[in-house]
């Protein structure tokens, strides 16, 4: 028995070690053709990181400047005394709105009725004073024709008919300025618009001495905003549009403006401005501005500070990028592009104001670069000159959502690629 079973071993051992020799020949076979497809460390390569990247399109920007101001009445009237007497009645409710005529406070009028009739009755006086003195001359001039009174005697009696009728003039001028009196004694609103509180009670003497103020009333509806610019920085854009560097702001928006409340929130509605101070203020350098801003609701106050977003010129063929695509240090300001390769370049650009969040480029980048906006934190895990896929950039939801997945982003293709 143990001769046949080394037999056995003997003659069937061949195939064995055949067939052990064809499984590993396949298994290493496989081995190489599927280690590439692999991302372990078998050899294979890591797969090219994707990054946001936009496309840089030169356009106009306009250059809008904010600045610091305050609200302002358009119109602004102080009520006054003008008539002497004891206030007797206030006809309006604090803090409402008055139209132009409306009366406001009735002053004591039994001085100033008085004061008229005494006028009336002067008048009458000189009126009768002037009828005599003119009947008198009328009798003397064909007497002095005839020699039978002194021409002494009949230039008196002209004298005294034209001194009636100048006493007629005055006592119409005084019955007039006694009527006109009277009237100030209901006092009315100059101006349409918003009065504040009564500065006077009931009861108090005013007028007397000098026009008492009694109130004030302000035109809201529109407002004027007076905002100041630094004359510095005023020059510095007058010199570049000068040079060709940027374009004056024309058509219909040029001269319009936007108010931003003290919250940080946008007013609704356009303002327009309306003229530039031709003076600098020698204590703070600054230039004056006044813009005029409709108020339908009244939710604009005079007085309140704001600031004002006004755009004073527009930069020809620029380029805006996102914030932070943009490198700024004390060497300059860089973005980074990518090639069509999915190379990475390093870009030295000119940067002019902001915008929406963004950077105004005025040089350093062409027309249908690539810049790149998104991914910089992947590359710091790579080895320098790693190549990337460009995949375009989505803004992030304001509402706090985030942005479009990249490998959603990936399915679409930037312009550089579909070329």
């Amino acid at each position: 028995m143990p001769l046949l079973h080394v037999s056995r071993q003997s003659s069937f051992s061949p195939r064995l070690a055949t067939v052990a020799a064809v499984v590993l020949l396949v298994l290493a076979g496989c081995g190489k053709s599927e280690a590439p497809a692999g991302a372990g460390g078998g050899g294979g390569a890591h797969p090219a990181p994707e990054v946001g990247v936009i496309v840089a399109t030169p356009t106009d920007v306009g250059l809008v400047t904010e600045l610091p101001g305050r609200l302002e009445a358009s119109r602004i009237a102080q009520v006054r005394a003008r008539a002497s007497g004891i206030l007797l009645k206030r006809e309006f409710r604090e803090g409402s709105d008055v139209k132009a005529g409306q009366l406001l406070f009735r002053i004591d009028p039994a001085p100033l009725v008085a004061a008229a009739q005494n006028a009336q009755a002067t008048l009458a006086r000189a009126e009768a004073n002037a009828v005599q003195a003119k009947a008198l001359a009328d009798r003397y001039k064909p007497l002095v024709e005839a020699n039978a009174v002194s021409k002494q005697e009949y230039a008196t009696a002209v004298a005294s008919q034209k001194t009636a009728e100048a006493d007629v003039a005055a006592g119409r001028a005084a019955v007039q300025t006694a009527r006109i009196n009277l009237g100030y004694a209901d006092v009315t609103s100059p101006i349409a618009g918003r009065i504040g509180r009564a500065l006077v009670t009931e009861g108090a003497l005013v007028g007397q001495g000098d026009a008492t103020e009694l109130a004030v009333v302000q035109q809201i509806n529109p407002m004027y905003v007076n905002f100041t610019q630094s004359a510095t920085d005023a020059m510095k854009l007058r010199r570049a549009v000068a040079a060709g560097q940027y374009k004056r702001a024309s058509g219909e928006d040029a001269a319009t403006i936007r108010v931003v409340l003290e919250d940080g929130t946008d007013y609704p509605l356009e303002g327009k401005l309306l003229f530039s101070d031709l003076t600098v203020d020698s204590t703070t350098g600054q230039v004056t501005l006044r813009a005029e801003v409709p108020n339908p609701k009244g939710e604009l106050l005079p007085g309140l500070y704001v600031r004002v977003k006004l755009e004073q010129a527009q930069a020809t063929n620029a380029i805006t990028v996102p914030q932070q695509a943009v490198t700024r240090t004390q060497q300059g300001d860089t973005v980074s592009v990518v090639d069509k390769d999915g190379k990475i370049s390093k870009r030295t650009v000119k940067i002019s104001a902001a915008k929406d969040n963004q950077w105004v480029v005025l040089d350093g980048l062409k027309a249908g670069e690539q810049v790149m906006v998104d991914g910089f934190q992947k590359l710091q895990m790579m080895p320098p000159g790693t190549p990337v896929k460009a995949v375009p950039w989505t803004k992030p939801n304001p509402n706090g959502g985030a942005a479009k997945p990249a490998a959603a982003a990936s399915a679409e293709k930037t312009p550089a690629e579909k070329k």
